[in-house]
């Protein structure tokens, strides 16, 4: 199957994963109403493009899938195929214009913000306290704590809510990380507001962070890691993480 279709049978495949076990589960001809099996693909489905910004006229879709069902197409695979991806990436492209104008607004505005500095690559930051310590450059490991949300408040990442600071290189991370880093004295914590194309831009991340999507970070820089300090971190690790030889 074309590209389009392949993203609803891995729906299907995903969602199986997540479904009961299945010896709970009775299959359409061994018991299940057919109606709870064809309301569940439609489900299916429907949440794959739910998302997508296309508008369905119900009765056609529900016709098109019937006709498919019992081989009554009145338009070729290959048509139809053609047609349906046309009006995806049509209406994606149109999702993304949105998305891009709505970025420029929150960035011009925000940037008009008391406290608010742009650097040169558009990267927009505040200082939320000052760091006393010297700031990284950007082959450099460090320890940081972080929160990350969308313009719309969702968050979708935090090291608060893991519990504990990570560490990482600044050569490993999105621009807008390593170049939001390398203002941060250690010690200090700084807000940044980082535009998609410093970030994911136009693929964006999984289902989590959108296409052209504006990304909020609060970053508390807590400390730059000698090499042998990230070494023998590692080494720690590896050796806890080793099987203990002597029990038997």
């Amino acid at each position: 199957m074309k590209k389009l279709f392949t993203l609803c049978m891995v729906g299907i495949a995903a969602t199986a994963v997540f479904a009961k076990p299945a010896a709970d589960i009775q299959i359409a001809g061994q018991g299940a109403p057919v109606d709870d099996v064809s309301y569940s693909f439609g489900v299916v489905f429907g949440v794959q493009f739910a998302d997508s910004g296309l508008s369905f006229n119900y009765s056609d879709f529900a016709q098109g899938f019937k006709d498919a069902i019992e081989g009554n197409l009145t338009l070729s695979e290959d048509e139809a195929l053609s047609i349906a991806n046309a009006a995806y990436r049509a209406a994606l492209d149109k999702k993304s214009e949105e998305s891009r104008a709505k970025e420029a607004a929150f960035l011009a505005e925000n940037a008009q913000k008391d406290g608010v500095i742009a650097t040169e690559s558009g990267l927009q930051y505040r200082v939320i306290q000052e760091g006393t310590g010297p700031t990284p450059l950007a082959t450099d490991m460090v320890r940081a704590h972080y929160k990350g949300s969308l313009l719309d408040g969702t968050v979708f990442d935090s090291s608060y809510e893991d519990g504990e600071p990570v560490e990482f290189s600044l050569s490993e991370v999105i621009d807008g990380w390593a170049e939001g880093l390398q203002l941060i004295g250690v010690g200090g914590k700084y807000e940044l507001f980082i535009p998609s194309d410093l970030a994911y831009g136009a693929d964006g991340a999984g289902s989590i962070i959108p296409p052209y999507s504006t990304l909020i970070f609060e970053v508390e820089l807590i400390a730059i890691l000698e090499s042998d300090e990230a070494q023998g971190d590692a080494d720690d690790e590896a050796t806890s993480a080793a099987p203990d030889d002597t029990e038997q």
